[in-house]
């Protein structure tokens, strides 16, 4: 199409995003290019176009017969001019105006999309969103997701610019260790029956970084890892990856502090306040989750106490009580409700779950009531501040297994959706060295992994009360998901060997297995520690989703399929030969 007026240059396919026009552009000759996506018609001659692009969507009127359906992709040369009275659209940006006396050019035609591109998600299959995400991603909602992962990843950055890091890339293609999750692993063409893993995490790399002596680094990391997905899990995920030298815990939680708030203010223009501070212990006691929400109250009440001296059996000699008042509920909740709450305590582990609605006059109706003296009656009372109507939950069994369960009962009964309420962020701190012990072995197992420091204060009961000591191991939460974790490293050989020993690694198979990582510890490590931050749990709160497929480009299904590409897919026997592979039917 012949442009109008010389101001609009013959080589420039358009002089404006759509989203960009207001007011002030009235009466310019624009030329735009986009999306058809809506066309309304007004009698023989008279059509209304909303055309869309990454900006936004302007209105277009077309005084001309053109057959330009739904997602034609066109340029539309017109003046800009103010909507008559009445017809402003206060809900879009470019609402006050549309683009008169339209021109069209159709640049690309398209078929009918398999879904109404203004649908709303979730009225669609997400299968077939996945199938097309080509066009889901033409979304408004996708765009901003994306945009908000920009914003956030650029905000991170420039604050660790801003802080002295130094942006390093580290190997995809690294020897196989144990990390916790399962690894992707790569058979070498070169080397048959060895094989690469795709790294969990560059954290063996980021510390040899801190013995080469850069001091501070950091990388926008992508990660691996062989585990079933689920809303806040993918195979594929990208995390800020940082370590310093020289530091102590304080100031690597002050670094990624100011990384993640200038982030969060990057995609709500809200900067969070100071991030509270609380014990890995307390979290369990009171929230009965180590990532715990703080969004909302319903705490954990240690009954320790008030049952300390009970004629019920079902309390008498265990490890922890713990209970849990859900306000008004008493009546809401009736047998059916739960016997249903009581199945659930059991399937998390737990041997029951007693059951308590307070009644008018302080009277407690429940099954297990008459074995209660008055004294337990009014303490319990007391203690949890149920009052009449209220419902009481208790879990009495071990101290871990007591504290998880109340808290995932807390959470069913009363977290709301994880982008809903107040940004609430939390860090977690002096989680324990050892969690649990091997079923076959009976050695114990990392808490979070093997070059985790100790706790000075706790390091002469490292090999005689193991279980008791703490590591100097720290993880961010915020609503619930833990977005990152980190520590500080064992710089020392020898008491890193100390840990190996109590997890039952040899020196012989620490040399095989980390060799290329503890030699260079000979050679002069500094004190040093890190952490990672999930970026994709981070934006898709902050974005206001609940899913973190919802943030990624191109995500897998939860079955780990891609409906777009067929991923996995088989390969041909002659690519798996020249690999030294073969299917064993």
């Amino acid at each position: 199409m012949t442009p109008r007026t010389p101001s609009i240059r013959p080589t420039s396919l358009r002089t404006h995003r759509c989203g960009d026009l207001r007011r002030e552009h009235i009466g310019q000759l624009v030329r735009l290019t986009g999306w058809v996506a809506r066309r309304r018609e007004h009698g023989e001659h008279l059509a209304f176009l909303d055309l869309r692009d990454a900006s936004g969507v302007v209105q277009c009127v077309v005084a001309e017969h053109i057959d330009a359906r739904s997602e034609y992709v066109v340029s539309i040369s017109g003046t800009v001019r103010a909507r008559p009275d009445g017809t402003i659209n206060a809900n879009l940006a470019t609402g006050e105006i549309e683009i008169g006396e339209a021109e069209v050019e159709i640049l690309g035609t398209a078929e009918p999309p398999p879904f109404p591109i203004d649908q709303r998600a979730d009225a669609v299959d997400e299968g077939l969103r996945l199938e097309y995400r080509y066009l889901d991603l033409r979304r408004e909602r996708m765009q901003r997701n994306l945009r908000a992962r920009a914003a956030v990843n650029s905000a991170m950055r420039a604050s660790m610019e801003s802080q002295g890091f130094v942006e390093v890339e580290t190997p995809l293609l690294v020897p196989s260790t144990p990390e916790g999750a399962r690894e992707f692993l790569v058979p070498s063409r070169k080397e048959h029956g060895a094989f690469y893993a795709l790294p969990q995490s560059p954290q063996l790399f980021k510390q040899l970084l801190m013995v080469a002596g850069l001091d501070r680094y950091y990388q926008l990391a992508r990660c691996l890892r062989d585990e079933d997905l689920r809303a806040d899990r993918q195979y594929e995920f990208t995390q800020l990856d940082i370590e310093m030298s020289f530091v102590g815990v304080d100031d690597v939680l002050a670094a990624i502090s100011d990384a993640v708030l200038d982030a969060a203010e990057a995609v709500t223009g809200t900067r969070p306040g100071e991030i509270r501070r609380i014990t890995w212990r307390e979290a369990m006691e009171r929230f009965g989750s180590d990532k715990p929400d703080l969004r909302f109250g319903m705490e954990l009440v240690d009954l320790g106490e008030v049952f300390s001296a009970t004629a019920f059996k079902a309390f008498a000699g265990s490890g922890a009580i713990k209970g849990l008042r859900v306000e008004g509920a008493a009546s809401t909740y009736g047998r059916n409700q739960l016997d249903k709450l009581t199945d659930r305590a059991k399937s998390l582990g737990a041997k029951g779950l007693v059951w308590i609605k307070v009644a008018a006059d302080a009277a407690l109706e429940s099954p297990v009531a008459k074995f209660f003296s008055d004294a337990e009656r009014d303490a319990l009372l007391d203690a949890t501040g149920a009052k009449e109507g209220d419902l009481v939950l208790i879990v009495a069994d071990e101290w871990h297994r007591a504290c998880e369960v109340a808290g995932t009962l807390r959470n069913d009964l009363g977290r709301p959706p994880v982008h809903e309420g107040p940004y609430e962020y939390v860090w977690v701190v002096d989680f324990p060295l050892f969690v649990g012990q091997d079923a076959t072995t009976g050695r114990p197992l990392p808490g979070h992994h093997a070059f985790c420091m100790p706790h000075p204060d706790d390091l002469e009961r490292l090999e005689d009360e193991p279980m008791s000591v703490r590591a100097l191991a720290y993880d961010l939460v915020l609503n619930g998901w833990e977005l990152g974790s980190g520590s500080i490293r064992i710089h020392d050989g020898a008491l890193q060997r100390r840990v190996f020993h109590l997890l039952g690694i040899s020196d012989e198979e620490a040399d095989r297995k980390f060799g290329f990582f503890l030699n260079p510890f000979r050679y002069g490590a500094p004190p040093h520690g890190g952490f990672a931050v999930g970026i994709d749990r981070l934006v898709a709160i902050l974005a206001g989703e609940e899913n973190i497929r919802e943030v990624i480009a191109f995500p897998k299904t939860q079955s780990g399929s891609d409906p777009m590409t067929g991923s996995p897919i088989a390969v041909e026997p002659s690519h798996l030969a020249e690999l030294g592979l073969k299917i064993i039917p």
